[in-house]
């Protein structure tokens, strides 16, 4: 299939799959007329690199889980290095709730009576998830 088609099956850009592409994450073959061809093998990839990015990844960090289809496995968090990258990212996650959860201790001291004088600042990004 060419660019724009795996764009509307995957409901991306042909922009965003070129970027992948100059990304190393999809490898497109070229057809004679230099045309891109693109096979069932790259929904599957990027469908993946498209969930992972919903959720917050990076695009870097979804480069385990591509090269873990490519390798031939079902789905892309079989491989040792994608469960890897979901530890770092658990622990990521972690962190920031903690720094939340002292961000807002102080809110609620400071809606009883207290002062935001020295109020922690998140050590995170919280960028809710669109539904």
């Amino acid at each position: 299939m060419r660019i724009g088609e795996l764009a509307e099956r995957v409901g991306t850009s042909t922009r965003a799959l070129r970027h992948y592409e100059s990304l190393g994450l999809l490898a497109a073959r070229r057809t004679s007329n230099g045309y891109r061809e693109y096979g069932e093998e790259d929904v599957r990839v990027v469908r993946e690199i498209r969930t992972l990015v919903g959720i917050g990844f990076a695009l870097e960090e979804t480069r385990p889980f591509v090269e873990c289809l490519r390798a031939g496995y079902a789905t892309g968090d079989s491989c040792p290095a994608s469960v890897a990258v979901y530890q770092r990212k658990i622990a990521e996650i972690d962190d920031c709730v903690a720094s939340l959860a002292a961000v807002r201790e102080r809110l609620s001291s400071a809606v009883s009576g207290g002062s935001l004088a020295d109020a922690p600042e998140p050590l995170c990004a919280f960028t809710p998830l669109a539904r």
